[in-house]
């Protein structure tokens, strides 16, 4: 090895937030420093292991495997704070492909059995599985350095002399290292002297944890973004100094020279890392496949039972006469799925796909391209007929490219782990394991992250984010190229140069682990032994992602949860109470009320279709067919939307449709002589040129992937023809097939510009069969479909309220919670739509079962006595009854929200007293008739029922939702006059990725006025600024949070007060990376913005005019104040109680003008006037009298001054 040296001890980007070293770079600086060899030792992890190989093995350079572990100071299993939470480290090098199998079951281990703040394995795990590999006793935090920092010679000899009797003399070696630590240098000397007593082998390494020296203030900023600190700040992580980078021979020679006088020492030390690095060999295999066995009930051959299953399906979709070309296209799909060795594969998911079937699982008609096959079809896989829609083969399963299929199957939500528990049970739990993601830093989180880091400006930070383009694939470097903003920015700004230049450095970089949504690997023996496994929350995950899985031969499936299918199941069970005999499966596809009600864009809650832009298409293309369907799926995204136009136009007129060459009208007639299907692309290659439909596949993904050298090599074939290598034509070319030169070459054109967009017509069949199903079930069953579509999304307040407003649009009512009418969900009654206790906070499902299992077996509960007394024991707590209280699911009960609230609690006191008591428990066995009719019935007391804000208030506390009615709609001529805009307006799902500027018609920092109730509020003090808020803000329609900064909350904090409904000036700001904010300009009560409201500016052409925003900032009431004069000055207030909620909130705004006006409350309880303490008197302002008059009535509000003080 040229340089003759190796690091062994380095930590790679997946180090998370640890590590600067990525991957790529550190390959090209090993290259640089002439090394060839080069280990990555991530700590307690191998999520980078193999991207470092194939990207070592690529450039020439020597990868060696490893990991930097923890080892617990007593054992594993051992997890007591103060005594395990602070493991040795161990550097472990696979030396074989038996020391890798060790390595990865370690690390495995160290998450599934240790994990105790960090992923730990003990002794006891190392003697088990130490064949195969090199240990180095690591850093400072190893256990030989720790016990030699605390002076316990001894100790460190013990631990030493452990690792060498488990691992062996030319396994164990002690690491020497120098990055200009005080402490490193003091006990050098005493790791040489212990090398020497044990006769032990000496390693030279740098802790590498980024690639040159300059990177350190790198490494430092991502310290600092996974301790959330700031440069300035410390984090109790940072470094010493700047050497821990990767360094040259002669620059470990001099490192260690400064601390070790006899250089013989040091160049044996350094020189065993290259004895190290020869004797680590480990290699991997890809794209073997290792499926598991699939066991064939009662002993069959495995391919005569998946023959069998497919020819039954076969005859019962196509009859016992099917169609010659379907018999052929059967046949062949199950030769090339036998010569590829992919039967099991196919047995493997039909498994599971019957087993959910047969549990009354909703299971989807399918998913990407396994739609396009018919041996799939045939045996229950998938739900699509490939024939009827044209779906190819080839799109799935090539016979002339190597590559494993890849069915992703759409299970309901509910249920979806029911399925993958099944699986576990099939095949044993520790085959089978979910699969890790990686979060990475993209271009604006980067410049966010980074801003944090440096303490910049939050505003500032987000205009320079802001300033990077909102595309998809965009990083920093192309910004700067294409955004003059940033660019302007960059050159003017030197804090702006920084910020991006550190930016830059970290993007791409992964910054956190989480687990893949769907994905799970079935491995034929324990995953373990595979692949290294970690934890993630509970989940068991494998530490490679999806696509390295796949690399490395392991069976990957997506087990997915659809909420649609969800919805259409509950849907269909509601209407069979009135039509026994309803199938989702057997409805018409042709239904003319279905696709009537689509032309007319009422496509909200339709799968699919519900977007603004989407239902602007269906009224555009008025659809007649489920290929309308599929083709507008396809369309519908960035690229081929430029399509639309031209494919509705041709819809319309099929008599503008023209054709290249007559061979294309068979292939496009279908879209109207629109390409929009990838499999288009293949059969154009086919029926054009004669390609087989394999090679065609293998054309199409050259261009997808803009291949450009192998796309013009295809062109010539494509026009002229391609023979094999034996002189046998491979395929005879367009110009043999009598299209001349040109128009082959436009057509290839045409082809190769769109294959890149071009959709997978399988899958987009697949869901528009379900989006026909949602929007059958909406046009037939309106009121079905909408109590279950508002089941599935009880936790999101935002959709529930657009799905509110479309039944008030439909005429469809929705009835508020009721004791004695209420199911567990939504359900249809008497016309209407009855609200379920899924919706109501703080019960319990079970609380909810047992409640209707108790109505439905004992009849309707009477009043709350009755209530308590039947539930007593199943956890109705008080919390729970308080709910249904507030909630008004007890108003038939004939009493009002207050008596009820006011009086449950004796009521349940006195029941569990009774029963404490054994009055009840023990007599039950002797009860009789009379004893019973004597029982004394409580009473509540009469009160007068609470405000009806204060009703929608508690109705929204419980329910998330303003049941029985909205504090916003006697504002709705309110809501005209100012022209406001609706939140769901800008919300983020809206044509979500389409327009990543946009939300709709709005675009990031249009300013738009809205009228919307404040329903939440939280503050936060900036360093010198005051405070800012985060605001939630509500209407009708939707949700949105609101920043306020200080300046802006100054002015107008004692406005944004929870239930105050508000008219607001903002500004949007759209991210690609989160929810759409609003930035508040100003803000009125809506009877103050009507006469000041002004017409949308004109540096703001997107606001359509009916959401003019308000331009200025709108002050406060100017009424005068109501003044008496007496002997005692000061501000009067007159409240219900001290604990009532009017004292409550003036207390609140009290506290905000302190000063020394003294303040008077007179209580109507107790008939008792009462100075309140000094740190309650207040500056008196007009904006606080006003809102206290809000607050309490004007009645209620008196300033006090003395007789000679004239008016204000």
């Amino acid at each position: 090895m040229d340089d003759r040296f190796v690091h062994l001890h380095l930590h790679s980007e997946y180090s998370l937030l640890d590590g600067a070293c990525r991957i790529k770079q550190l390959v090209e600086r090993a290259k640089e420093l002439n090394q060839s060899a080069v280990a990555i030792t991530d700590h307690g992890v191998m999520y980078g292991a193999i991207d470092f190989y194939k990207e070592a093995k690529a450039n020439g350079i020597k990868p060696i495997i490893g990991c930097e572990v923890y080892v617990a100071p007593r054992t594993r299993l051992d997890k007591v704070s103060g005594l395990d939470n602070s493991p040795y480290h161990l550097v472990l090098l696979c030396e074989n492909e038996t020391g890798y199998r060790n390595l990865i079951k370690l690390v495995s281990r160290s998450f599934t059995e240790g994990f105790y703040f960090k992923p730990r394995i003990d002794r006891e795990l190392l003697k088990e599985h130490s064949e195969g590999l090199i240990v180095l006793s690591a850093c400072l935090a190893g256990e030989v350095p720790r016990a030699l920092s605390r002076n316990d010679y001894a100790q460190a000899k013990e631990a030493a002399q452990f690792y060498l009797d488990v691992f062996g003399p030319e396994h164990y070696f002690i690491e020497l290292q120098n990055h200009g630590i005080h402490e490193q240098q003091r006990i050098l000397p005493d790791l040489v002297r212990l090398a020497k007593e044990l006769q032990v082998g000496l390693v030279a390494t740098n802790d590498c944890h980024y690639l040159k020296k300059e990177d350190s203030a790198t490494q430092k900023i991502l310290i600092c973004i996974q301790t959330n600190h700031t440069l300035e700040e410390d984090n109790g992580m940072e470094f010493e100094t700047q050497e821990f980078y990767m360094k040259s021979r002669s620059e470990m020679f001099a490192a260690m020279r400064e601390c070790i006088g006899d250089e013989s020492v040091i160049e044996q030390a350094l020189d065993n890392t290259v004895k190290i690095a020869q004797r680590c060999n480990v290699e991997f295999v890809f794209g073997h496949h290792i499926l598991p066995r699939f066991e064939v009930p009662d002993g069959k051959d495995n391919v005569t039972f998946f023959r069998e299953k497919c020819y039954e399906g076969f005859y019962r979709h196509y009859g016992s006469n099917p169609p010659a070309e379907y018999a052929e296209r059967l046949e062949y799909e199950l030769s090339v799925i036998e010569k590829m060795g992919y039967v099991d594969y196919y047995l493997i998911v039909w498994d599971f796909i019957d087993y959910a079937k047969r549990n009354g699982i909703p299971v989807g008609p399918g998913r990407g391209s396994g739609a396009g096959s018919i041996a799939a079809y045939c045996i229950g896989i998938t739900g699509i007929d490939p024939m009827k829609y044209h779906l190819l083969f080839e799109r799935f399963l090539n016979p002339e490219r190597v590559s494993m299929p890849d069915f992703d199957i759409d299970f309901c939500y509910e249920r979806r782990e029911e399925v993958i528990d099944y699986v576990i049970r099939k095949y044993g739990k520790e085959r089978v394991a979910q699969i890790i993601t990686f979060g990475t830093m993209a271009a604006r989180g980067g410049i966010r992250d980074v801003g944090r880091v440096l303490g910049m400006d939050y505003q500032q930070v987000d205009k320079v984010a802001k300033a990077i383009p909102m595309e998809l694939h965009m990083t920093i470097a192309k910004a700067l190229e294409r955004s003059p903003d940033l660019k302007i920015m960059y050159e003017s700004d030197p804090q702006v140069k920084e910020l991006v230049d550190q930016a830059a450095k970290i993007e791409g970089m992964p910054r956190h682990a989480s687990t893949h949504a769907a994905g799970v690997v079935i491995a034929r023996d324990a995953v373990e032994s595979y692949v290294p496994l970690a934890k993630n929350d509970e989940a068991i995950v494998t530490q490679y992602t999806m696509t390295t899985l796949e690399e490395l031969g392991l069976l990957k499936m997506d087990f997915l949860g659809l909420r649609n299918l969800t919805v259409i199941s509950d849907a269909e069970k509601m209407i069979r109470r009135q039509n026994p005999d309803f199938e989702i499966e057997t409805i018409p596809l042709d239904d003319a009320q279905t696709f009537e009600m689509m032309s007319k864009g009422q496509a909200k809650g339709v799968f699919q279709f519900e977007s603004g832009g989407m239902r602007q298409v269906l009224v555009q293309l008025k659809p007649e067919s489920v290929e309308d369907l599929i083709a507008v799926i396809s369309l519908y995204r960035p690229g081929p939307m430029d399509s639309i136009p031209k494919y509705i136009k041709n819809r319309h007129n099929p008599q503008e449709i023209t054709y290249k060459t007559p061979q294309l009208k068979e292939i496009l007639d279908v879209t109207y002589g629109c390409i929009v299907y990838q499999e288009q692309v293949m059969q154009i290659c086919r029926k054009l040129a004669g390609y087989s439909y394999g090679r065609a596949d293998l054309v199409r993904r050259a261009m997808s992937k803009k291949k450009h050298d192998v796309m013009e090599k295809e062109r010539q074939n494509f026009i002229w023809g391609a023979k094999k290598e034996d002189g046998s034509v491979e395929c005879v070319g367009c110009v043999a097939n009598g299209i001349s030169e040109q128009i082959a070459n436009e057509i290839f054109d045409e082809m190769s510009s769109f294959a890149s967009y071009a959709f997978n017509k399988s899958h987009a069949a697949a869901y528009a069969i379900v989006a026909y199903r949602t929007a059958y079930l909406k046009a037939h069953y309106p009121k079905e479909y909408m109590a279950a579509l508002l089941t599935s999304i009880l936790d999101n307040t935002d959709k529930m309220l657009g799905y509110l407003k479309e039944c008030d649009t439909m005429k469809i009512k929705i009835l508020p919670p009721d004791i004695n009418r209420s199911r567990t969900g939504f359900i249809v009654e008497d016309g209407c739509i009855r609200f379920g206790f899924l919706g109501v906070k703080n019960l319990g499902k079970g609380v909810m079962q047992a409640l209707v299992k108790e109505r439905d077996e004992n009849g309707a509960f009477q009043d709350l006595d009755d209530l308590c007394e039947r539930m007593y024991g199943q956890d109705l707590n008080r919390r729970a009854i308080e709910s249904l209280i507030k909630c008004g699911a007890l108003d038939s009960f004939g009493h009002n929200r207050r008596e009820l609230l006011e009086g449950y609690s004796v009521l349940v006191s006195d029941i569990d007293n009774r029963y404490k008591n054994n009055l009840e428990g023990q007599m039950n066995l002797f009860d009789t008739p009379e004893l019973s009719a004597t029982k004394q019935s409580f009473t509540l007391s009469h009160l007068e029922e609470y405000p009806p804000d204060v009703k929608l208030a508690m109705e929204k506390e419980v329910t998330g939702l303003y049941v029985s009615g909205h504090p916003l709609m006697q504002y709705r001529e309110t809501a005209k006059q100012l022209g406001t805009v609706e939140l769901e307006e800008f919300s983020s799902e809206e044509d979500s990725g389409l327009l990543l500027q946009t939300r709709g018609k709005y675009r990031d920092g249009d300013i738009v006025r809205v009228l919307c109730i404040v329903t939440g509020k939280r503050t936060k003090i900036l360093k010198r600024r005051g405070y800012m808020a985060f605001v939630t803000l509500e209407d009708t329609s939707g949700s949105i949070e609101m920043l306020v900064f200080p300046q802006t909350y100054d002015q107008y904090r004692y406005l944004l007060e929870e239930n105050q409904v508000l008219c607001i000036e903002a500004r949007l700001s759209i991210r690609e990376d989160e929810e759409t904010k609003l930035v508040c300009r100003s803000v009125a009560l809506p009877q103050e913005a009507v006469g000041q409201a002004k017409p949308t500016p004109k540096n703001n052409p997107t606001a359509p005019a009916a959401a003019a925003p308000v331009r200025s900032a709108i002050k406060p009431t100017e009424a005068g104040m109501r003044k008496k004069t007496g002997k005692r000055p000061g501000l009067y207030l007159r409240v219900p109680s001290k604990e009532s909620r009017e004292f409550l909130k003036s207390e609140q705004y009290l506290d905000i003008f302190e000063g020394d006006m003294p303040v008077y409350f007179f209580f109507k309880d107790s008939g008792k006037l009462v100075c309140a303490p000094h740190k309650m008197w207040i500056t008196l302002n007009r904006p606080l009298y006003a809102q206290l008059s809000v607050i309490l009535g004007e009645e209620n509000v008196a300033l006090v001054v003395p007789e000679k003080e004239g008016n204000l």
